[in-house]
């Protein structure tokens, strides 16, 4: 076996120096499959390293799947899937209607492409500073909540911050009424899986979050889109929607709504829930797109103080769509019962990531980090409107906040076409008919104003007006 070169002054420890260095020999086929590799002392010796570096190398390389031991005889290199081509079967034309799609293409290799139709804010833009910061502090602490399950509603200390945070935006509410949740889909997917049987008519915002709808088809529910206007849901089509399926929920998302980037008036939410009233209908309420709107605005859960709706609410958007820290609130009976649903779909959410998020929100620096992102989007948002508007883009409206932007071409482009056509020069867009409840022809596109700074994409549009686009 050819030396490795290791040095002990670099930044990087000696046990990744090795791993890197062998996981490269291994898929350069160096290493062929079934190879056995130099004994843990040998390796030692030739490279002036501890065997406790070469055993804790082994080990790693063993658990991605490089290597594998037998007893008494050594380690080994494994065989690996062929390579292929990372493109092959990713970018289909006629796969750019399905939602999984899009939610596949922009997750994976997200470093290689750019991403105007994303959902998430770019990483650059995350304090992941204080993050780091209160991963050492937590790893000091004693208790067993590093190994142990965590609590069926969740972090106490975390919920009673929520509590507050609730009473900020004038929902009073009860620790007893606060279940933590992996995020806002964990959320809904609870109440979901609580109330929905096969056949059963559920509303939804259209457009909409495509996922819920994903999740809603997924429990055979009827999804029955309620038109969405600059100031909320159409409460006329609400109602008359409401008389011919008699649904028990709708799922509507009121602030910076997505896609479109608007919020709901005190007008609409006053007569959502007269109707909700009125029909007996329970409003699940997603909120977590609110803490990016620079004022203070109406919640349908301030009007109603969680009598007939559900709010639901992360922290995904704001700190961290990796630690996976949602919540959810509502009247004391139903919590307690939602949270029976947790806990026998998926027992508890991670108390490292709860408390973990509770130091971030007690530091100090999350109101500081919300008002220099609400500044960044400002001027993100003014910057790709005049650059959408140049081309030629109509906007449904300018939104007073958050990150999305709805504009079309006039309506004989079709939105669909130029994903697909987007997608094979690597550019991930996201197309209307996504956010349609049955995936309809729709011609306007989602543009999240923080991962528009790469000109590929207006190039990419001005071509394609042009006729250019090949």
């Amino acid at each position: 076996m050819p030396i490795i070169s290791l040095d002990s002054n670099d930044s990087m420890p000696l046990i990744d120096q090795v791993v890197n260095a062998l996981q490269k020999m291994i898929v350069g086929r160096a290493f062929r499959a079934g190879a056995r590799m130099p004994s843990i002392r040998n390796f030692a010796q030739d490279h002036g390293i501890s065997r406790f570096t070469v055993v804790q190398a082994y080990d790693r390389l063993v658990a991605m799947g490089y290597m594998h031991s037998r007893q008494g005889a050594g380690f080994y290199v494994s065989a690996r899937p062929k390579p292929h081509n990372e493109l092959d079967g990713t970018y289909k034309p006629d796969s750019a209607v399905d939602v999984v799609w899009l939610l596949r293409n922009s997750l994976e290799h997200r470093s290689s492409k750019t991403m105007p139709g994303a959902w998430w804010l770019p990483a650059s833009w995350m304090e992941d500073t204080g993050i780091k910061k209160s991963l050492r502090a937590l790893s000091l602490k004693k208790g067993e909540f590093l190994t142990a399950y965590g609590t069926p509603g969740g972090y106490l200390p975390l919920r009673d911050l929520l509590r507050n945070k609730l009473s900020g935006i004038g929902v009073a509410a009860d620790i007893s009424q606060i279940v933590l949740t992996s995020g806002v889909t964990h959320a809904m997917d609870l109440v979901a899986r609580y109330f929905v049987k096969a056949g059963d008519a559920v509303m939804v915002d259209d457009p909409g979050y495509f996922i819920l709808f994903g999740g809603l088809k997924s429990f055979g529910a009827n999804i029955v889109g309620v038109p969405w206007n600059h100031d909320g849901p159409d409460t006329h089509a609400m109602e008359a929607l409401i008389k011919e399926h008699r649904p028990k929920l709708f799922f509507t998302n009121t602030i910076l709504h997505n896609p479109t980037g608007t919020s709901i008036s005190q007008a609409v939410a006053y007569r959502m829930l007269h109707l909700a009233e009125k029909y007996d209908l329970i409003l699940v309420e997603d909120d977590i797109y609110g803490d990016l709107h620079p004022a203070t605005v109406t919640r349908l859960a301030t009007l109603d103080q969680l009598n007939r709706v559900i709010y639901v609410s992360s922290f995904s958007k704001t700190v961290s769509a990796s630690l996976r820290v949602g919540y959810f609130a509502c009247n004391p009976a139903l919590a307690a019962n939602l949270c029976d649903v947790k806990l026998l779909t998926g027992l508890s959410t991670s108390e490292v990531s709860e408390r973990l998020m509770y130091q971030l929100l007690t530091d100090g620096h999350y109101r500081k980090h919300l008002d220099k992102l609400r500044a960044k989007l400002q001027i993100s948002r003014q910057h790709v409107i005049a650059k959408l508007e140049k081309i030629g883009f109509t906007l449904h409206c300018e939104p007073e906040g958050g990150m999305f932007i709805w504009a079309k071409l006039d309506d004989r482009y079709n939105s669909v076409d130029m994903a697909s056509l987007a997608a094979k020069k690597g550019i991930m867009l996201a197309p209307g008919n996504m956010f349609r409840p049955h995936q309809e022809p729709f011609p306007w596109l989602r543009f999240n104003v923080a991962h528009c700074d790469d000109e590929a994409t207006f190039e990419f549009f001005s071509e394609f007006v042009s006729g250019n686009h090949g």
